[in-house]
């Protein structure tokens, strides 16, 4: 069957994703129209350096800002997309203008999650510049602080805040980065945290924010914190809400097929997307190299329909805290000793594998080492489909 010839391709979004996409389409020879849609005044930037440089002021928004490898493309800043009307093929933006198009790449990305109620202010977020621009002066006219969240965003922050000079409490329903890093390492992490004065608080039945007008602190069981600062850092939330009213809206998330489908002439990628691979399961994976490969994926299945590769999911993710750089290849599984490949005595050196009860490698890290990534799928037992 013959794929349509396409003309004129909107994006909505201004991401890695939205940007990738966008070059994979100049690269694979696309002719036509290319606009970008992006509802933040910002050009396309990395949202990595938000917790850690850029929120501790040692690098401004310049030193994130992503390299444009064409300018063969428009993008449109402060436009936000609020409607999507795909049997017309129109999008709708705030303020009543709608753009047309023949194809269509939804990159409208993730907001942060919030536990304050509407109306209420003084909770803190990191989800994009201006989270910072806001958080910042804050935290330079604070001497306490409280991060909601132990994940890796959290403790990026609660790192930072705690480098400026802040008096710094963490609490989280779980133990910091458990989940994410198996115990061995997590607890690597909570050391060198609290030698940085970080105090920990665990909650398991939950946590709330204090009541009033503005917030002041945080509620766990029949006790409070309070602080001067208060930061969340408890995942986001897919911007999928202006899709409602289009003929293949879902709730939560954008569930796309393997090659980053949702409908005819629609493809997704990054934060806002969930795949259902080929056994039915659906899975979101907020991560950068899965942004990457899902728009790449998507652009070329844009182009080419099933002659594009499906969008193999990347278990590979970093972080930055308290000194630490870690990078992971793998499910850590929990509960399992790594084996410690490569040590330098006491600095915090590390290569580390994690090995399944069959004895087959599952995951590998770095922790304040140089290796080539490709080197440490290997290590990680990686499938071929992901080398580098």
């Amino acid at each position: 069957m013959s794929l349509p010839i396409r003309h004129n391709i909107v994006i909505v979004g201004g991401s890695i994703a939205a940007l990738t996409s966008a070059q994979v389409l100049r690269a694979e020879g696309f002719g036509g129209e290319i606009t970008m849609l992006s509802a933040e005044s910002y050009a396309p930037y990395s949202r990595v350096p938000l917790s850690k440089a850029i929120l501790s002021g040692v690098a401004g928004h310049d030193s994130c800002t992503l390299p444009i490898a064409s300018d063969d493309f428009e993008i449109r800043l402060g436009q936000r997309a609020v409607g999507l009307d795909d049997r017309n093929r129109i999008v709708h933006l705030a303020g009543g203008k709608a753009v047309r198009y023949d194809g269509l790449i939804i990159a409208s990305g993730a907001r942060a999650r919030r536990l304050s109620r509407p109306g209420q202010s003084g909770e803190h977020v990191i989800r994009d510049m201006d989270d910072v621009r806001t958080l910042g002066p804050s935290l330079r006219r604070a001497r306490s602080v409280v991060v909601v969240g132990a994940g890796f965003l959290g403790m990026e922050i609660a790192s930072t805040c705690a480098h400026l000079g802040l008096a710094v409490t963490v609490i989280d329903r779980d133990p910091p980065l458990r989940r994410l890093l198996g115990t061995w390492l997590s607890d690597l992490v909570v050391r060198k945290a609290e030698a940085a004065g970080v105090n920990f608080i665990r909650a398991e039945e939950g946590v709330a924010l204090t009541d009033g007008d503005v917030v002041e602190g945080v509620r766990y069981g029949d006790r409070t914190i309070t602080a001067d600062v208060v930061v969340s850092a408890i995942g986001d939330i897919p911007n999928s809400e202006w899709l409602i009213g289009s003929s293949f809206r879902s709730e939560g998330p954008l569930v796309v097929d393997p090659r980053c489908v949702a409908a005819e002439g629609i493809v997704a990628a990054g934060d806002v997307a969930a795949i259902r691979d080929a056994s039915g399961v659906v899975s979101r994976l907020p991560h950068w190299n899965n942004a990457v490969r899902q728009a790449r994926t998507a652009a070329l299945a844009l182009l080419h329909g099933n002659d594009a590769p499906v969008a193999a999911p990347d278990h590979y993710f970093w972080t930055e805290a308290f000194g630490l750089q870690i990078k992971v290849c793998g499910k850590i599984p929990d509960g399992i000793t790594p084996t410690i490949i490569e040590h330098d005595g006491g600095a915090n050196s590390f290569v580390l594998q994690w090995n399944s009860a069959a004895g087959s490698a599952v995951a590998a890290a770095t922790v304040n080492r140089k290796m080539p990534v490709a080197k440490l799928r290997r290590l990680a037992d990686e499938t071929a489909v992901l080398a580098s």
